[in-house]
């Protein structure tokens, strides 16, 4: 057996996607929509997985509300293909759930740990940096973070800053890491960017055996509750506190690295995210479904139902659905979080 025999796929898609409200809702979230193609995200994500891993080794991690929406979108997986999650409590219990049930399965597993809602290009570059992330995960039994150079100022996405280069044949470059840091600034995103800082993609690789191991190091508040899994997934998930990855375990641990990416990836986070996967016309609007724009530009329209007509405006994100309409700011995209919890407090 080689190592790509051990390499398994977990992808990340229980997410609820409110930044991308009203569109995204808990019973359709974004990975259900065709925010970076004409596909749903979950589609262009599982070919990208299909890439990495055989089918019989890719595992769809989200809720059983989630699990025949997706297997309408993604026909013909077989039903193990999905393991479901009792309750969302973030993505350290879900991965440390996913490790437990590997190492039961394959002791020697790689897990290549994936969100649903990226946009990634092209396929073989992206497949070759995975595949040398698996070289330093399973050669030197780090934590491997991949990570992606900035060609732009970016106060939304984490830092990795890398530290004294390891050992690869090929033309990737692996790193330690010297540090991670949240989002920063615009200043600090631009001296990180100086500086040669990646941002922080989310994607990661690492033997299951190794993040358990971690997370008996460094996060014994959900190691310690892994017996439980033993009883069911629903003690696991009802004992864990909610958590994620980045904080419980890579910023505390000393065996993180980072493989820089060779492809363009994006997060698609937000309505503002489309101005970057979807083409504009030459005003510069991104108009997706019944969408009309005249004497306007630089704004952004996604239009499920009815349509849509601009006149005279510019900068705005503009969503239309059959039981909403919503219409603010581009520059305030990011800031959904704060309308929805706006809107509940008047409900």
């Amino acid at each position: 057996m080689t190592a790509d025999d051990h390499v398994w796929v977990v992808v990340l898609a229980g997410g609820i996607g409110s930044r991308f409200w009203p569109v995204s809702t808990p019973e359709r979230p974004k990975q259900l929509l065709p925010l970076a193609s004409e596909r749903p995200l979950i589609v262009d994500t599982m070919e990208r997985a299909s890439a990495i891993a055989p089918q019989e080794r890719v595992r769809i991690l989200a809720g059983l509300h989630l699990a025949e929406p997706f297997r309408a979108a993604l026909t013909g997986l077989p039903f193990d293909t999905y393991w479901i999650e009792p309750q969302a409590r973030g993505t350290a219990p879900v991965l440390a759930w996913a490790a437990h049930r590997l190492v039961e399965i394959d002791p020697d597993a790689v897990m290549v740990s994936l969100h649903a809602d990226h946009l990634i290009e092209p396929l073989d570059a992206y497949r070759d940096t995975v595949r040398a992330a698996v070289e330093v995960a399973t050669r030197d039994e780090l934590l491997v973070c991949i990570g992606v150079r900035p060609d732009r100022v970016e106060t939304g996405y984490g830092h990795v800053e890398p530290g004294d280069p390891i050992d690869l044949d090929g033309p990737a470059r692996a790193y330690r890491v010297r540090a991670f840091h949240e989002k920063p600034d615009a200043d600090t995103a631009q001296r990180y960017m100086d500086e040669g800082y990646f941002w922080n993609t989310g994607i990661f690789v690492w033997k299951a055996s190794v993040l358990l191991q971690e997370l008996e190091r460094h996060a014994p508040e959900i190691a310690a509750h892994l017996p439980l899994l033993d009883e069911s997934d629903e003690a696991f998930f009802e004992a864990v506190p909610v958590s994620v990855i980045d904080r419980a375990v890579m910023e505390r641990s000393e065996r993180v690295g980072t493989v820089a990416a060779t492809f363009t990836w994006d997060d698609v986070g937000s309505w503002e995210a489309l101005s970057r996967t979807r083409t504009a016309n030459g005003a510069g609007n991104v108009l997706v479904g019944e969408a009309h724009a005249v004497d306007s530009s630089g704004n952004v329209v996604f239009c499920e139902e009815g349509s849509v007509v601009l006149f005279g405006v510019e900068d705005l994100v503009v969503v239309r659905t059959d039981e909403t309409t919503m219409v603010l700011p581009r520059e305030r995209a990011a800031e959904l979080k704060t309308l929805l919890a706006e809107l509940d407090g008047d409900t």
